[in-house]
């Protein structure tokens, strides 16, 4: 699919040409909250610098030999009164900024999960977990503080400069050779600090994604962990991560010891207090201009300090903006087709001579053949003959790379990815389950507001009622992350529960009833029997019993499609399938040895002598 610049997420368009562009395109969507910033920070630089000059007016008074209590009380009065005013409105600027800091990092967080769910699959296959939750979690607050305190402090502090420089000109033109020396310094030091800073800080986050990701790995996987004693392997290998990231932010911090404008400051204010006293010496400034023209040049020293500060963490924030960005705009096959078909299917499947392959490795070739409404298709074939890969073009896990996949005459592409996927359910060997209750995984994506009547219906019909409600709080209990505190059989009767209560017109089984014993299997059987009328099924499995009741048997080789018919027709003609089903017979060790019928007499010399 074609990226485009500018994306639309409900009416805001944001564009994710580069990180400072998608920065602002997020920023400029809450116009009313820049505008009050700037405004206030405007009116609170004027006030920093018309401070010191009040300073300086007393200062002359004093010495004059004039002077008026009053009219020192008055700007007292008024310093204090300056102090509180600027107090008030840096206050309402800053918690504004925050509110915009905190609206943006939400948006972020929002566009960046809407952009996840809408990847295909074969895009979240190359990520690693870990790193995609450092760009979702640790990135995502680096916006935040980006925006607040960093470029909050940038403005302000900007502001603070420029505002002094404008006081020491009104005040005395020609006070302003060293604060102009000093800020074409200022800059210039700058500008080499941030191109010093940028590539660090971007590898800084990238190898925080990468250290996060072993360490999310090293959890998820701590079982073979400790199954191998490979405790020291997982603890060395993280060990290696952190100590690249740990210098990685040491190198930042000898870019932020090299800083220079904090030198240029402390040379350019010792300047200019020589050159003010220069022109005292010749009677061309009074000590009131003095005082003033010292308090100016204190008002500079804030954003120069602070801009070490400031400027590394906007550097950070672009950095993670770039890695959310990239993230974003990752580039996915997958199409999710809103506008496309969108209606009730009957359970129609045909593939057309349909191929599929990954990184030029074809995985399925050529592949024909229909299901009608109501059918049970096995698929059989050797490890690796491509059987789950051509079950997850159906819902489009995956998408054709050539032929045509159709459900009711429609190409899969062209219906609406919603509509499609709502009407699929599969329960595969490898079940996911929520760290949620139990009720919430049997009702997750069932339409509507399921009753607690019908998820028990559903549990029963899977033959999970009884074990669930033998749990201490039954169908409210909750159960650990992908369903950890269950056993495998509980787990997968749970999922075909799940199935059950989404109604579907397709129902993709991938070897779902590996992890149940024989007499719960039988029970199950006999829901599906029932459940299933009216259904398209496409079974994986390696059961004789359920490979022998399925209307017709497709046998794969290698990703092609080498025969199809019912388990009496292939046995009769299809050496490949002889091959199969004896190796599947032998796997099964039956517990209670059955006397050999006719199809045990066929494979029992035969099947064998050809597996030779």
């Amino acid at each position: 699919m074609e990226r485009r610049e500018f994306r639309v997420e409900g009416e805001h368009a944001y564009n994710r040409s580069s990180p400072a562009r998608w920065v602002i395109s997020h920023l400029v969507r809450y116009p009313i909250i820049p505008i009050f910033v700037i405004l206030a920070n405007v009116f609170n630089a004027a006030l920093v610098s018309y401070a010191p000059m009040l300073v300086g007016q007393a200062f002359d008074l004093i010495l004059s030999p004039q002077r008026s209590l009053d009219t020192l009380l008055r700007i007292a009065l008024l310093i204090a009164g300056v102090r509180l005013v600027q107090a008030v409105v840096q206050l309402a600027a800053s918690g504004t900024f925050e509110i915009l800091a905190q609206r943006f990092a939400r948006d972020a967080r929002e566009e960046l999960m809407i952009s996840l769910l809408g990847k295909s699959q074969t895009f979240h296959n190359r990520q690693q977990t870990g790193d995609i939750m450092a760009r979702a979690t640790n990135d995502v607050g680096m916006l935040n503080a980006m925006v607040s305190p960093g470029m909050s402090l940038i403005f302000s502090s900007m502001l603070s400069f420029v505002a002094p420089l404008v006081g020491i000109g009104l005040l005395r033109p020609e006070l302003l050779a060293a604060p102009l020396l000093f800020a074409v310094c200022f800059f210039w030091a700058l500008r080499r600090y941030t191109r010093q800073l940028n590539p660090v800080a971007a590898a800084a986050r990238v190898q925080f994604g990468t250290m996060n990701a072993g360490l999310t790995e090293s959890v998820s996987g701590i079982e073979v962990i400790k199954a191998y004693a490979q405790e020291r392997t997982a603890r060395a290998k993280f060990e290696r991560d952190a100590r690249v990231f740990r210098d990685l932010a040491v190198k930042e911090g000898q870019i932020r010891a090299r800083y220079l404008p904090l030198l240029l400051y402390g040379v350019m204010y010792g300047a200019g207090f020589a050159h003010a006293l220069y022109l005292y010496r010749g009677g061309a400034i009074s000590v009131g201009e003095i005082v003033s023209f010292m308090g100016l040049l204190g008002v500079l020293k804030f954003p120069t300090f602070i801009s070490i500060f400031t400027f590394s963490l906007v550097q950070l924030g672009l950095a993670s903006a770039g890695r959310i960005l990239e993230l974003i705009n990752s580039e996915t096959e997958l199409d999710a087709n809103e506008g496309g078909v969108s209606q009730p299917m009957r359970g129609d499947i045909e593939f057309r001579n349909v191929s599929y392959g990954y990184a030029d490795v074809p995985m399925l070739k050529n592949i024909s053949f229909a299901a009608r409404p109501g059918e049970t298709i096995a698929i059989v074939g050797q490890t690796g003959a491509g059987k789950s890969t051509l079950t997850k073009l159906v819902n489009r896990t995956y998408d054709v790379t050539d032929g045509e996949l159709l459900i009711d005459g429609v190409d899969v592409r062209r219906w609406s990815l919603q509509s499609l996927r709502s009407q699929i359910s599969t329960i595969e060997q490898d079940i996911f389950l929520f760290s949620r209750t139990i009720a919430e995984n049997i009702s997750f994506g069932a339409p509507g507001r399921p009753t607690r009547a019908q998820v028990e219906q559903a549990a029963r019909e899977a033959q999970a009622h009884d074990f669930i409600m033998a749990l201490p709080q039954g169908y409210d209990t909750v159960i650990g992350e992908r369903g950890v505190t269950l056993s495998g059989g509980q787990r997968q009767r749970i999922a075909i529960a799940r199935a059950f209560m989404t109604n579907p017109r397709i129902l993709i089984l991938d070897d779902s009833t590996s992890a149940i014993d024989s007499a719960t299997e039988d029970q199950i059987q006999r829901a599906m029997r029932r459940i299933l009328q009216g259904r398209t099924t496409l079974l994986i499995t390696h059961r004789l019993s359920q490979i022998r009741w399925a209307d017709r048997i497709l046998v794969l080789r290698r990703g092609e499609l080498v025969d199809q018919g019912t388990h009496d027709e292939l046995l009769e003609r299809s050496a490949a399938y002889r091959h199969i089903f004896a190796r599947y017979e032998r796997q099964s060790d039956l517990a209670s040895p059955a006397v050999p019928g006719p199809a045990h007499s066929m494979l029992g010399g035969q099947a064998v002598a050809e597996q030779e």
